[in-house]
């Protein structure tokens, strides 16, 4: 998808209510940006893109990837903390533990030679099998509905298991991905393919989950993941696979900690993105947007004095399971700092390609959260709402999930607030309507994908959105009173942010979309 646009909805990426002090090129990088209309003038897109182009290279020159546990993270992580040493802050590498899976192999040898992208499921055996592929219950042709494949033994009566490398190919559908995985390995199989179901399009793309719930044991015999096409032709007569599942690695990672020292050091404004990509592609927009922002961010308010203190994140291992924000966070717990930290800002997808502008949700307006929302969270809500609103921008409410690096923060009773552009729902038509795009595409149709490169960014989401980042920081640096009470100072300036005009309300309805981003826990654990 080519870089989008400002769309027909009149998006105003430069609003008229305040006239920007400089261009970017005239004094940033000798001024102190203390004011939203020098801060604003001085985070530009193309800023931000630089930090974006950096990243890329680093994923072009590592495999494609830049996952936690692989030399593209560890490139990542190098780059940031250049970045932000040259610009003056301090900046600690936060490390913990971390267990690297390889990526699978899988491949078709014969009635065709092909290779195919996969995935292991949680709770998989590990080793090397080449052999017969075997077919069980599968529903190839149209409406695919129910499907029931490997969700009885009865399933593999008659299906010949005998020999020492058979693959059984398995079908998602109505039940647990365990029990399949399980009833395959009582059959006799030494190998395991569980691939797509097929009877929709969000059903039809690359498989994986968890093999535990009914079954809490981990199996012995590896199993992998396919997208209908692929299972499809795997399940062809004469079929024979190569699969390859190693077993797991430790490699602890590191987390990136920057601060910038504020008057009161015992009030902490903390803003974090992740700065992993998933092992299938580079992450530019999940989450190299966030991440990119946020440095852009950090080089222009380098100079700033700070009434309080700004601590800045980038996250390894978010796409494992929040690994580094939890490891941290617990850390903190039981140091006794976390107290200190008066808010969290998260940044996760900020420049989806077919976007919708979405705040998290802290007030439950348009989604009723399946976590306890910690006070604070309504008024860093209403923040964001209010800066959409005086930039003439129409937003909408995110789920307030807890499915980011937030999770951890909130669990722990910190206030917290942040953006999203949206992942793999599809827009609707009166989003589409509102904000432009494709309705029925995905928000970001390379999500999790080798697509998800400089090519899947919406120039006009990003530029949006790395000023409301800005001006959110600028103003919880001066004083996070409407958070927690402690009183600091206004923004110098005198200027102050419009109410909210109210969310669109296109999310949590029948065809809607608007769900956080399901990283960390990003797969089924029931088919």
């Amino acid at each position: 998808m080519a870089i989008a646009t400002a769309t027909a909805a009149g998006l105003v990426l430069v609003p008229a209510g305040m006239a920007m002090a400089a261009p970017a090129s005239q004094g940033c990088d000798q001024r102190t940006n203390n004011t939203y209309d020098k801060l604003l003038g001085c985070v530009t897109v193309d800023g931000v893109l630089e930090h974006e182009q950096a990243l890329q290279a680093i994923a072009d020159a590592n495999g494609g990837t830049r996952a936690a546990g692989t030399q593209g993270y560890t490139e990542s992580v190098e780059y940031v903390v250049d970045t932000l040493e040259a610009a003056g802050w301090n900046v600690e590498l936060d490390p913990f533990d971390f267990t690297f899976v390889p990526p699978p192999v899988l491949e078709q040898l014969t009635p065709v030679a092909a290779e195919y992208s996969s995935g292991t499921f949680t709770g998989t055996g590990y080793g090397e099998v080449t052999g017969n592929v075997i077919p069980v219950d599968i529903v190839l042709d149209p409406p695919r509905d129910p499907v029931t494949s490997g969700c009885e033994a009865t399933d593999f009566a008659g299906l010949d298991f005998s020999g020492d490398n058979d693959i059984a190919l398995i079908q998602r559908g109505t039940c647990e991905f365990g029990v399949k995985a399980t009833n395959a390995q009582t059959a006799g199989a030494e190998a395991v393919i569980i691939f797509n179901q097929g009877n929709t399009e969000l059903r039809s793309g690359l498989v994986t989950g968890t093999l535990f719930g009914i079954n809490q044991t981990p199996l012995s015999i590896p199993v992998v993941g396919a997208s209908f096409a692929d299972g499809a032709a795997l399940a062809q007569a004469g079929s024979t696979a190569h699969i390859v599942v190693d077993s797991p690695e430790s490699r602890p990672q590191v987390n990136v900690i920057a601060e910038l020292p504020g008057k009161n050091d015992d009030n902490v404004v903390m803003a974090g993105a992740h700065l992993d990509s998933v092992l299938a592609g580079p992450g530019i927009n999940d989450n190299g947007s966030g991440s990119s922002a946020l440095l852009e961010i950090a080089q222009q308010i380098s100079k700033l004095k700070p009434e309080n203190t700004i601590r800045f994140a980038w996250w390894g291992a978010e796409e494992s399971g929040l690994l580094g924000s939890r490891a941290y966070v617990a850390d903190q717990v039981a140091a006794g700092t976390l107290e200190e930290v008066a808010l969290y800002l998260n940044f996760d997808m900020v420049a989806s390609p077919n976007y919708i502008f979405m705040v998290y949700d802290g007030d439950e307006s348009g989604w009723p959260a399946p976590v306890v929302v910690p006070e604070g969270s309504v008024q860093i809500e209403d923040l964001f709402e209010s800066y959409y609103t005086w930039a003439g921008v129409p937003y909408d409410d995110a789920e307030f999930s807890g499915r980011s690096d937030y999770q951890a923060f909130i669990q722990n009773g910190i206030p917290a607030g942040g953006l999203f552009t949206g992942a793999e729902v599809p827009k609707t038509e009166e989003q589409a309507a509102i904000w432009g795009g494709t309705a029925g595409a995905q928000y970001d149709p390379c999500y999790h994908l080798a697509c998800d490169d400089l090519d899947n960014l919406a120039l006009d989401a990003l530029d949006v959105n790395s000023d409301a980042i800005a001006a959110a920081v600028l103003t919880y640096a001066y004083s996070t009173e409407t958070v927690n009470g402690v009183v600091g100072k206004k923004v110098p300036g005198n200027f102050a942010f419009p109410a909210p005009a109210g969310p669109e309300g296109t999310v949590n309805l029948p065809g809607g979309g608007g769900l956080a981003p399901d990283h960390g826990h990003g797969h089924d654990d029931l088919d």
